[in-house]
């Protein structure tokens, strides 16, 4: 490899791993209303009795 491949290389190296990642904040909803639906809908589709979780963006089935 001559010089400039080689720096090109140490260059494209360390831009790539000193990267930074950006996420979003998570926003959670505290709107009793979200949940409600929520419940609804978990009701609906799971059946009385039958729902393990439910919070304002999703629902879990026993």
């Amino acid at each position: 490899m001559n010089r400039f491949a080689s720096f090109s290389l140490a260059l494209t190296s360390a831009m790539l791993l000193s990267a930074c990642v950006f996420a979003p904040p998570v926003h959670t909803s505290n709107n009793p209303s979200d949940v409600t639906k929520m419940s609804e809908q978990a009701l609906a589709t799971c059946g009385a009795g039958n729902v393990k979780e439910v919070n304002a963006k999703s629902f879990s089935c026993k």
